[in-house]
């Protein structure tokens, strides 16, 4: 028989993607539109799959509604599994992700939110497209010989640490378990929290989202830092407090903000809302910055991460109906 597969918030270029790769495959799998919650859990009665994506909500609830439907594997196409209740999945149901689907390209986009900050590149387009060539409030700075704190480095932030390097940048890093064997090779030091932000010009979220990590940077964390400095977080919204980014913002505190995500992005990002009226006050007041760039968790958007998303999801599929080793399997 073949292995049905829920598929929840499904775009026309995850159909696309997935459709090409399950050529190989052969699953059975139905779209639907909206991500996974208690309201719409129903579909996957009979499915032996739910894939699921980053705003999904698979809470205990949910996860009781899956196994009673006969679900036997939650199939994440994303890297972070904080939207999943794994002490309700324990012993219930197997949950696999794709850890990794492209590094280049989510280090590649922090790095292009820096640049564009950094250069007000948004700014100036907007200008010239109104005949508007002034040059004033446009000044950057030469991020050769600036520092950078990065914070975890994993895969993606080593890329974008060899990137930034080259530019003849300074790298003060932190991370629970660091690589000291990289840190040798690449020139650069792990120091302490309070360290990276007294002496950082640019900090950027590389950590995964976890109850130690959720709201690292709030107003204590602010207070610490430099002067005008440049705030990146292309991981999870709830690294940051909003609230706290923004008296950083209001108080000049923090020069700038590049932000991919948003710890209340669910109801916005991957959506078109332009036809409505914005009712999140706080997103709306960070939108209202010209220091501040928005971006809607793009970072992992190009062809190649979407194709190696499709592909390690259904291998990890197959690995489970086989009966193999999960590789990618999430546990507690």
């Amino acid at each position: 028989m073949s292995v049905k597969v829920a598929f929840f918030d499904t775009k026309s270029y995850d159909e696309s993607s997935f459709n090409k790769v399950n050529q190989k495959y052969g699953y059975d799998i139905k779209y639907f539109k909206g991500h996974l919650n208690i309201n719409n859990v129903a579909l996957t009665k009979g499915m032996d799959v739910a894939c699921i994506f980053v705003n999904a909500v698979a809470d205990a609830p949910v996860i009781d509604e899956l196994v009673a439907n006969g679900v036997k594997l939650i199939a994440l196409r994303c890297a972070g599994y904080n939207n999943v209740d794994l002490n309700a999945t324990r012993d219930r149901i197997k949950v696999v992700r794709v850890p990794a689907y492209s590094p280049y390209a989510v280090a590649e986009h922090t790095l292009a939110l820096m640049l564009t900050l950094n250069r007000k590149t948004h700014r100036a387009y907007n200008r010239t497209r109104e005949g508007n060539f002034a040059l004033s409030g446009l000044m950057g700075f030469d991020m050769y010989g600036k520092t950078a704190g990065i914070i975890g480095t994993g895969k993606i932030a080593k890329i974008l640490i060899k990137t930034l390097r080259s530019m003849g940048m300074e790298i003060l890093a932190y991370d629970l378990f660091p690589d000291n064997d990289f840190a040798a090779r690449e020139g650069i030091k792990y120091v302490s929290l309070d360290e990276l932000y007294a002496n950082s010009d640019i900090i950027s979220l590389h950590c995964p989202l976890t109850k130690e990590t959720e709201y690292i940077i709030n107003d204590e964390a602010i207070a610490k830092m430099k002067n005008g400095v440049m705030m990146i977080n292309t991981g999870r919204g709830k690294l940051i407090d909003t609230q706290a980014l923004i008296k950083g913002l209001k108080s000049k505190k923090i020069g700038s903000a590049g932000l991919d995500v948003y710890e209340e992005e669910s109801e916005y990002f991957f959506e078109d809302r332009s036809n409505r009226v914005m009712d999140d006050d706080v997103l709306a007041r960070l939108l209202s910055f010209n220091n501040v760039v928005v971006t809607s968790h793009q970072a992992f958007f190009t062809q190649e991460a979407l194709e190696n998303i499709a592909e390690t999801t259904l291998k990890n599929i197959q690995d489970f109906i086989e009966g193999r080793e999960l590789i990618n399997e999430v546990k507690l």
